[in-house]
């Protein structure tokens, strides 16, 4: 990729910082990232590299020397790696007297994108609505709308024609039964709701956690899949299967793994302290508070479910070789976000490598929330959602965890680097954590 000549460079706006407590107004989106390292999303890395961004889009990445147009806002990346935000593929999302400070503290841990999990369609479109206006600053937030799938096929398909009616583009999870397999009730329910989806343009996101769940889904045509199989080990059959139908898994590879000595805080719904106790996601004792835990002869909890997603993730990863967009990200967590962000991620470096964890995380993940063409890689065309990490992501998951800089559509929401006589203390916004 070459750079931009300067007739077509940037506008001029520079503008000042924002602060962490103030969310985006008139902050410019035509800015440049220097001397930065690039880890584009798509396998490609840059050592020391320069990004352009033209009116929220990303107009340049080039490892080559660049003439910056007169004026523009330049952020000198020295030390940092530049990266696509991450995106959360499912994540059950609330307002409420936190919803402000959480909003910010996705976005401070690196996530510029998430799809809401479910909940009531109108009160997630609220909740967007506060992040697109300004009111809140948070990540962009995708709605979705619960489908019952309990229901008759004909009352199902008028619950997606109503979605439909409020612009609202996905489904919540709808939960299929996971053992011994769905009822052939649930089939014909699930079969109607991808049916009427399609014709309405409305992605259906389907809670499998079962291996034959799983394929039932698939059968039925869906091709977005929420939570690896947690109940039994994934066969190369039906591995097979996820790969050939071109659906898509979005990971929760931590589901069942406990959190050990792990500090949760506000604003996150679910805290707990540092105490050395193996706890659930909730802050509940591992195993027995994993919901639908899987249990031996006496009903005790077994924790099976977080070895059963390790195994299954690679094994479906695998059935695509070529391609490896069978595998994507999510956490369904409501702990403090950067403790989400490394338990999952931990859980990733076990089976893949820190390239394959780039590529679950960003293009796979945009793709399973549609938005493949948009976000997701480094590249010119696509929105200008970066995030500038201090330390070298390619090395290992911890470096994932220090963002100091987020762009979203090029617009700086996230500022924590510390303020140098370049950089006055106004501009130098005070981060959250120590």
């Amino acid at each position: 990729m070459t750079a931009i000549s300067v007739s077509r460079a940037l506008a001029i706006a520079a503008v000042p910082v924002i602060f962490l407590s103030t969310p985006p107004t008139t902050s410019a989106q035509n800015v440049a990232i220097t001397n930065v390292r690039i880890v584009a999303g798509g396998g490609q890395v840059i050592e020391s590299g320069t990004i352009l961004v033209r009116d929220g889009k990303i107009a340049t990445v080039t490892g080559a020397s660049v003439q910056m147009p007169p004026g523009i806002q330049v952020i000198d990346g020295k030390g940092m790696s530049a990266m696509p935000g991450f995106i959360d593929g499912h994540k059950h999302l609330a307002d409420g007297p936190t919803g402000k400070a959480w909003m910010q503290s996705l976005l401070e841990a690196g996530y510029t994108t998430v799809l809401i999990g479910g909940g009531p369609a109108e009160a997630n479109l609220a909740l967007a609505k506060k992040i697109e206006s300004g009111e809140y600053n948070g990540p962009r937030v995708i709605p979705s709308g619960a489908v019952a799938l309990r229901q008759t096929p004909a009352d199902a398909r008028a619950a997606v024609q109503a979605l439909a009616k409020l612009g609202v583009k996905h489904t919540g999870e709808i939960a299929l039964t996971p053992e011994p397999a769905p009822p052939q009730a649930e089939i014909e329910t699930l079969k109607a709701i991808v049916d009427e989806a399609k014709k309405v343009g409305i992605q259906v996101n389907v809670h499998a956690v079962s291996s034959p769940a799983m394929v039932a889904a698939i059968d039925a045509g869906v091709t977005r899949l929420v939570h690896l199989p947690n109940k039994d080990w994934t066969s190369y059959e039906q591995a097979d299967a996820v790969a050939k139908s071109g659906a898509i898994v979005a990971g929760l590879i931590a589901f069942g793994a406990p959190n050990i000595d792990t500090l949760s805080q506000g604003p996150a719904p679910v805290q707990w302290p540092k105490d050395n106790t193996a706890r659930f996601r909730d802050g509940k004792p591992w195993p027995e508070a994993i919901v639908g835990a899987n249990r031996d002869a006496k009903g005790r909890a077994t924790g099976t479910e977080g070895g059963y997603t390790i195994i299954n993730a690679r094994r479906i990863w695998d059935a695509d070789p070529n391609n490896h967009a069978t595998i994507s990200y999510s956490t369904d967590q409501n702990a403090d976000d950067l403790v989400v962000l490394e338990h999952e991620l931990k859980s990733f470096s076990i089976v893949f490598s820190m390239a394959d964890i780039h590529r679950i995380i960003g293009p796979n993940a945009a793709r399973f929330v549609g938005m493949a063409d948009q976000i997701g890689t480094l590249e010119p065309g696509k929105l200008a959602d970066i995030i500038l990490l201090d330390g070298d992501p390619t090395k290992n998951v911890y470096e994932m965890l220090k963002t100091k800089v987020v762009l979203k559509e090029g617009r700086i929401v996230v500022d924590k680097r510390p303020a140098t006589p370049q950089r006055s203390a106004a501009d130098a916004a005070p981060a959250r954590r120590p």
